[in-house]
């Protein structure tokens, strides 16, 4: 149930101070607070709570503005708590009225919280805190004229799992499968078939301890695993037949089992260490290996994503736990660059991965230009502009300064949440934080520039003052 309420934008002055500290205005988080439109974001968030029974959810403000002060320090759901609770700047940026000393929710809150603000919501209120601190556009003249520069590349979020062996992924198949034989067993009062479960684990065990491990040798020892993990199958599809009902829990650790058991036998048929929608990941079976070719790590087991880059500010233009062609993007964002500013972009700066044909006469129609060398082989007389080419390279370079922001300082660089909605939500988590960041730098950038000005300012006037006085006496 969400309360419905009169939005009144807090402000530093009717925040309650707490006795003998004087709060400084100039504080970063206040300056964030003031960057985002809480009263609007407040009455879309209210829509999504039709069930008048239950308890009162907390507000938007508190749910958004914990979620972004764990992604600007990386705390846990813990310890993201305990600093809201001791520090009266955080306080103030969730919207309490005042400094307190008790918890204001408790930690397990926090995973409502990201559940609740889901992909689709953050990329809408990333939009909305654009739009509330950028100036309206006046009209675009009606000469069709392209504006402006779209800057598009692709990256990994890569996901905090351990690294996915054969061995490991058949173990925990076959670990959860003795789980779901055990409940079977116990709630019905049957007695437990026979598994070799101490001899499989030994197998295991050889296999994790041996440090050179010569290929012959271990395909024999996966040819063994792999017929433990089917006695299994076998053993719940038995129990299965008779009637007996597995909980939801144990339904999906049951084809994630059967899934890996196909893969596994697959590869080790084939003799192969490749499969169509492969799983590394028992617990997050929905993750797929990522081939990136970068120095780091040629592959990379997350969430692809496409990011914009539009006057310094980043977007996402999509996401997804499988590999895709990059060049699938450009158009799209195009014509949401065009819903934007009403126009299309002068030039459009992407990778070579982009610049296939059929985005280059998309562009080539509408008059965009897009950056790098036309395909095929150079022609004789073409002599391409070196001094374009440069600058476009150098202008590039703000969507990987992005992704090094992303990954660096808010969070993208290792997601630790376990669901796969929530997943997609911690990048997006990570895109609003570094645009508020910018915006909040921006208009501090801004304010300082101005106050140096004015202070120039006086001072000639000052000094003219005084010069047409001695003029005068004289």
């Amino acid at each position: 149930m969400y309360k419905p309420q009169i939005y009144t934008q807090l402000t530093f002055e009717d925040f309650n101070q707490p006795v003998g500290l004087k709060m400084n205005p100039e504080n970063r988080w206040i300056k964030k607070a003031d960057r985002i439109p809480w009263g609007e974001l407040e009455k879309d968030y209210a829509k999504n709570f039709r069930n008048k029974k239950g308890n009162v959810a907390k507000p938007l403000r508190m749910a958004l503005g914990a979620l972004l002060i764990q992604k600007e320090y990386g705390f846990s759901d813990e310890e993201t708590v305990m600093q809201i609770q001791e520090n009266p700047y955080l306080q103030y940026f969730i919207g309490l009225p005042g400094y307190q000393d008790e918890k204001p929710f408790d930690a397990t809150s926090m995973v409502h919280f990201r559940k609740r603000l889901d992909e689709t919501t953050l990329i809408e209120i990333n939009e909305k805190i654009i739009a509330f601190n950028t100036q309206a556009e006046e009209d675009h003249p009606d000469d069709d004229s392209n504006s402006g520069t779209l800057i598009l590349d692709a990256t990994c979020a890569p996901q905090n799992i351990k690294y996915p062996t054969d061995t490991e992924l058949l173990n925990d198949a076959r670990t959860h499968a003795e789980s779901i034989i055990d409940a079977i067993c116990e709630e019905n009062q049957l007695k437990k078939p026979r598994v070799y479960r101490k001899k499989a684990r030994q197998v295991y065990l050889n296999v994790v301890r041996r440090k050179k491990k010569a290929k012959k040798w271990l395909r024999a020892q996966i040819r063994q695993l792999l017929n433990f993990v089917k006695r299994d199958i076998h053993v719940i599809q038995a129990f299965l037949e008779k009637g007996y009902i597995l909980p939801e829990n144990h339904q999906i650790w049951w084809e994630t089992i059967q899934k890996i058991y196909e893969q596994q036998q697959y590869m080790y048929d084939h003799h192969t260490h490749s499969v169509a929608n492969r799983i590394v990941s028992f617990h997050q079976p929905w993750l797929r290996p990522i081939v990136r070719g970068k120095a780091k790590a040629a592959v990379e087991f997350g969430v692809k994503f496409d990011m914009s880059m539009d006057n310094g500010i980043a977007r996402l233009e999509r996401t997804s736990f499988d590999a895709y062609n990059e060049s699938e993007v450009l158009v799209g964002a195009i014509r949401r660059y065009y819903d934007r500013h009403g126009c299309y972009p002068e030039r459009v700066l992407a990778d070579k991965i982009y610049r296939n044909r059929q985005n280059r006469a998309y562009c080539k129609v509408r008059g965009i230009r897009l950056s790098g060398p036309a395909l095929g082989r150079p022609k004789k007389n073409e002599h391409p502009d070196k001094t374009i080419e440069y600058q476009d390279n150098a202008d590039r370079v703000a969507v990987e300064r992005g992704f090094s922001l992303l990954k660096r300082r808010f969070g993208a660089g290792l997601i630790r949440t376990k669901l796969k909605n929530t997943t997609l939500s911690s990048i997006a988590l990570s895109v609003i934080s570094m645009n508020l960041s910018k915006l909040t730098a921006d208009f501090l950038r801004t304010f300082f520039r101005y106050l140096f000005i004015i202070k120039n300012s006086c001072f000639l006037f000052r000094n003219s003052s005084v010069l047409e006085n001695l003029a005068f006496v004289q």
